[in-house]
């Protein structure tokens, strides 16, 4: 079943953490600040290898069908009394939000919720339905590609067989500690494989999941402490290149800054695999700030570029990423540079409901993409606290939404050739150069 017959129940946890749903009242969502009714073909079944979150300092708002309004809860109307908490979904990747749980809070907390992102979800007919869609079909990262013995035999034994390799033992880490599925699939030799590289970074997103400050929200992840070598990179990498099915290989990850600061050892490594190996993809993740590195880059064999964004208008990008040493421009520029020198170009575009399809935010990206050019559009759901990112960046409502399947409605129409999706996709290259 693609789509629930009706509205779903609110569901809330008490304050043991136990999770109920309240016939009631139907599920809520949220578009920015804005509460109200999910439609039902924006819910699909909660997937596989999701999770669900009690929102602490929250309360669950549902919507009563009844009277039409919004109702806030704060106490189990079905147990003791006590103090309840709001429910949200943190979906599998490929998939893509449209509504953000529906939630209130009567003062500003301590510090931010930790980064993930919070989807409306609710129940019926016996399964959790969320306000989301399948946006890339591509199975690279589906929980039922890992078998956890699997990949742990895996790991364990590259480990073994690469102890010098610092940039091996770091991903082994990723993998076993932390989950990471790219790292899972690099000891799977299979599909995309992470080359973080860089501990330093020229930006200081609010979001960064790698490095917080105390009374930020709790970073994800450990961020690597060192540079690796080229032959370390390229240790991981041309093997990888060499064998594995669709191979891509990534500078940019979550557990780095920014890899475009170590020009010198990307450079380096991209020409180590290119003299030993043709085939697959040698991507950079990057927020592209620097135009100069960029250009040195393609000429070393870069393939694509992944350029992340949370807004296309230049207050709300400053406001988010605080950028160091650049600015929006040289982001533009990097950009411009890649796509004329004949490269993929993709953006990974931050998506939270209530921002991202305003619009003023759609008309302003269709300028972009009609100056630029533009291969792929990956839809990612913004791991943050959407009341902290919203008051941080300074967020004003600036008129009509569009419903994030909406915008990707009005950008397919405005540029066919767009593509959309959630990864970095392999594009076999190596072969025409």
């Amino acid at each position: 079943m693609k789509h629930p017959e009706q509205m779903p129940s609110m569901v809330y946890a008490d304050r043991s953490g136990e999770i109920y749903d309240l016939p009631d009242l139907a599920m809520a969502g949220r578009s920015g600040r804005l509460m109200h009714p999910v439609e039902l073909r924006d819910l699909v079944p909660m997937p596989e290898g999701s999770e669900l979150f009690a929102l602490p300092g929250t309360m669950p708002v549902g919507w009563d069908q009844d009277v039409d309004d919004m109702i806030v809860l704060d106490r189990d109307p079905a147990g003791d009394g006590g103090r309840i908490r709001a429910v949200a979904a943190f979906m599998s990747p490929a998939y893509t939000q449209t509504a953000i749980a529906a939630f209130y809070r009567e003062e500003v907390p301590e510090r931010p919720l930790p980064l993930f992102s919070y989807t409306a979800v609710g129940w019926w007919n016996g399964r959790f339905w969320v306000a989301g869609f399948r946006s890339d079909p591509d199975q690279r990262q589906d929980f039922s590609n890992f078998n956890p013995e699997v990949v742990r035999r895996n790991t364990l034994r590259r480990l073994k067989q690469d102890r010098s390799n610092r940039l091996i033992q770091h991903l082994g880490r990723c993998s076993l500690t932390y989950g990471c599925p790219a790292a899972k699939n690099l000891f799977m030799g299979r599909w995309e494989a992470p080359l973080p590289t860089s501990p330093v970074c020229n930006a200081r997103c609010l979001g960064c999941l790698s490095l917080q400050p105390e009374d930020g929200p709790p970073a994800t992840q450990e961020r690597i402490t060192f540079t690796p070598s080229p032959q370390e990179v390229a240790g991981v990498a041309v093997p990888h290149l060499k064998k594995a099915e669709k191979a891509v290989v990534s500078f940019g990850q979550g557990c780095e800054g920014e890899p475009l600061l170590q020009e010198d050892v990307l450079q380096t490594s991209i020409r180590l695999m290119r003299q030993a190996v043709k085939r697959g993809t040698v991507n950079l993740n990057s927020n592209a700030g620097r135009p100069d590195t960029v250009s040195r880059l393609i000429e070393a064999g870069l393939d694509s570029m992944r350029i992340s964004l949370n807004s296309t208008r230049d207050e709300y990008y400053a406001a988010y990423y605080r950028p160091v040493d650049y600015n929006f421009q040289d982001v533009l520029e990097s950009w411009k540079i890649m796509k004329k020198a004949g490269r993929f170009v993709s953006l990974n575009l931050f998506v939270l409901p209530g921002l991202t399809d305003e619009m003023a935010e759609i008309d302003r990206l269709s300028q972009l993409i009609e100056l630029n050019g533009l291969d792929l559009i990956q839809l990612r759901n913004h791991n943050i606290d959407p009341d902290w990112y919203l008051d941080s960046i300074g967020y004003e409502y600036s008129g009509t939404r569009t419903g994030v399947q909406g915008m990707v409605k009005i950008l397919k129409k405005r540029f066919p050739a767009l593509r959309f999706g959630y990864f970095n996709p392999w594009l076999n290259t190596g072969n025409k150069r």
